[in-house]
C-alpha cells in the first residue's frame, strides 16, 4: 500500500532523513522504533505531506504522491494522529470529531462513522458535549484517534500514542490499535515503547540518526539481543 523510496529530508543544513526506504503492505501494522531524535516523527510528517522531501519518492497504492499537498493525501486515504494528540482544546468532543470529516460531504456516512467512533470509544460518547481541553490525557488520545478515523483512512499514522499515559491506559490504547487494524485499517506506528509496539507489529524498522539500520518481523526484533539491550532494557 505504502512505499517509501530513498527519502531524504533536510532542515536547513541538517540532513534529517538519509535515504530511507520502507514498505507497508495492505492490512499490516508496521512500527518504527528508535531513540528520541532518530527521525521517526519527521518520517511520518513527510509521508503525510506536512514536511517537504528533499528527494526520494512516496508511493500510495502505486501512485506517486511526493508532490501532493497534505489535504490531497487525506483525500487519497491517509490520516495521522500527531504526537501530543493536538486536539482542538476549546471545541467539544463532537466538534473535534466532525472536523476529522471536513473533506467529506456524505452526511449519512459521517453520522454512521460518528456512531462507530462512539462504539469504539464509549467515553467519548459520554463526553460528546464536553470541551476537549477538559478531558484526561487518555481521553484526548482516544479523541485524536477517533478524529483521524472520521476521514475513513486506508492507512493510519500514529505518532507516540502511549506518550504520557499510565500503564493501564497504554494497554487499552494498544488494544484499540489492534481492533482498528482488524477492522481493515493499515497502520504505521511510531512508538518509543518498543516492547508494546513490537508485540503488535507484523513488521518493524529501527531508526538511528535519520537512517534505517535494521528491519524484520516484530517477533524477530523483539528477540534480537541488540534490540533488547538498546530499547527493551535487556
Amino acid at each position: 500500500m505504502l512505499e517509501i523510496k530513498d527519502l531524504n529530508v533536510h532542515f536547513g543544513v541538517i540532513h534529517a532523513l538519509k535515504g530511507i526506504s520502507l514498505t507497508v503492505n495492505n492490512g499490516e501494522i508496521v512500527t518504527l522504533i528508535g531513540a528520541n531524535g532518530a527521525g521517526k516523527t519527521t518520517t511520518l510528517r513527510t509521508i503525510s505531506g506536512l514536511k517537504k522531501a528533499t528527494s526520494g519518492q512516496i508511493l500510495l497504492d502505486g501512485n506517486d504522491i511526493t508532490a501532493l499537498s497534505a489535504q490531497d493525501r487525506v483525500k487519497m486515504g491517509m490520516s495521522q494522529v500527531p504526537e501530543g494528540r493536538r486536539v482542538f482544546t476549546d471545541m467539544t468532543v463532537l466538534e473535534n470529531l466532525e472536523l476529522g470529516a471536513y473533506l467529506r460531504r456524505d452526511r449519512a456516512g459521517i453520522k454512521q462513522d460518528l456512531e462507530m467512533v462512539y462504539d469504539r470509544f464509549p467515553r467519548l460518547a459520554d463526553r460528546r458535549r464536553q470541551i476537549a481541553g477538559t478531558l484526561s490525557g487518555g481521553e484526548q488520545q482516544m479523541l485524536a484517534m477517533g478524529r483521524a478515523l472520521m476521514s475513513r483512512p486506508k492507512i493510519l499514522f500514529l505518532d507516540e500514542p502511549s506518550m504520557g499515559l499510565a500503564p493501564l491506559l497504554v494497554a487499552e490504547i494498544f488494544d484499540i490499535i489492534k481492533e482498528i487494524n482488524k477492522s481493515g485499517t493499515t497502520i504505521l506506528l511510531v512508538e518509543q515503547n518498543a516492547s508494546m509496539a513490537l508485540q503488535i507489529a507484523n513488521r518493524a524498522y529501527v531508526m538511528e540518526t535519520g537512517s534505517i539500520v535494521l528491519s524484520g518481523t516484530g517477533e524477530e526484533l523483539a528477540q534480537s539481543d541488540d534490540i533488547k539491550k538498546a530499547y527493551l532494557g535487556g
